[in-house]
């Protein structure tokens, strides 16, 4: 166990924002001795890698970081369980699994972030989410040191959701989190461009680590590396809309982009619309939009919180008047 005080706030915006102590904790016995610690009417929040998160001023309270490792792998017939601390870093686990020929998670390469991030976002890319893998959740309560143990369907997973985001907010901390995974390798190719992107490099029945490659690639090419130029990677959701509102739009534009949810609905990706909205490359003040990938918004120097967050209510805005769409940031905000 590690405390910093009036400690920086980890996050990849580069922006500088300190909360009153930073909790290092390695194991479950060491966040139990923590919680025991701590005031129960002083603020307390717990992150990740700190790659999904912009401080807007300074936190006036606890943090707390796991930096859980480990992994236990388990196999039955061609299933294979693969338990991770919740502090490993996940692109270092999906780069572990392809190796050994665990298959499932090459399509969520080189997403920033942790382990007990992806069971809390459900991360997801190129037409897999976390939850399509995710097995069993592991997580202490805050209020009693009591663990849990959650199946995929406890946590309710949605695009971009889980329980951990909504009523179980600020209730539990992840230490462990199970991924089913598989020793038969049956990629997912038909999400935007991969199957172009593999033609290219000469992968026409590509193996888990040319697919993991390819994404990589595809990746680093539309989103910019955060030591460089600070950023949360995408910012807003894909919003869903009814089929009914797209349809409508669909007449106005009849290229508009989308993706089929259900009978009705219908996800339109949020960087068309920030497009079409001419944000892209464009800035506000010290922050701007990306401009290879309108979805995230960048530190272009020195930028404050505020200053990321007046542009992200302004693209909110100008998005909302012309498409009739609220676009909702991925983002989480302190």
């Amino acid at each position: 166990m590690e405390t910093f005080y009036n400690s920086i706030i980890p996050n990849t915006f580069g922006i500088e924002a300190r909360c009153r102590r930073l909790f290092l904790f390695a194991s479950e016995d060491e966040l139990t001795d923590i919680l025991k610690s701590l005031n129960p009417s002083e603020p307390l929040l717990v992150i990740g890698a700190g790659s999904n998160l912009l401080p807007t001023g300074d936190y006036d309270g606890s943090i707390l970081k796991s930096t859980i490792k480990g992994m236990e792998v388990q196999t039955d017939g061609d299933d294979v369980f693969v338990r991770c601390g919740s502090g490993w870093e996940w692109d270092a686990v999906v780069s572990l699994c392809v190796d050994n020929g665990f298959h499932g998670s090459e399509n969520l390469s080189l997403i920033p972030g942790d382990v007990g991030a992806s069971a809390v976002q459900n991360i997801g890319a190129y037409g897999v989410e976390a939850k399509d893998i995710i097995c069993r959740v592991e997580a202490i309560e805050v209020a009693t040191g009591r663990k849990y143990v959650f199946s995929n369907a406890d946590c309710q997973y949605a695009y971009r959701y889980s329980r951990f985001k909504a009523d179980w907010r600020g209730r539990f901390v992840i230490t462990y989190v199970t991924y089913r995974l598989s020793r038969t390798f049956l990629p997912k190719l038909d999400y935007g461009n991969i199957r172009s992107a593999l033609a290219a490099k000469g992968f026409i029945h590509p193996t888990a680590k040319e697919l993991r490659e390819t994404i990589i690639a595809i990746r680093r090419a539309k989103l910019p590396d955060p030591k460089v130029l600070g950023n949360g990677g995408s910012f807003f959701m894909n919003p869903i809309v009814s089929r009914s509102l797209f349809e409508s739009l669909a007449a106005r534009y009849p290229a508009i982009p989308h993706y089929d949810v259900d009978a009705d609905r219908v996800k339109i990706p949020a960087a068309w619309l920030i497009e079409q909205c001419g944000w892209k490359g464009r800035s506000l003040g010290r922050a701007g939009v990306y401009e290879r990938q309108p979805l995230v918004l960048v530190n272009l120097g020195g930028a404050t919180g505020q200053e990321v967050l007046e542009l992200c209510r302004q693209i909110q805005r100008d998005v909302k008047e012309r498409f009739g769409i609220e676009i909702h940031p991925e983002v989480n905000m302190i």
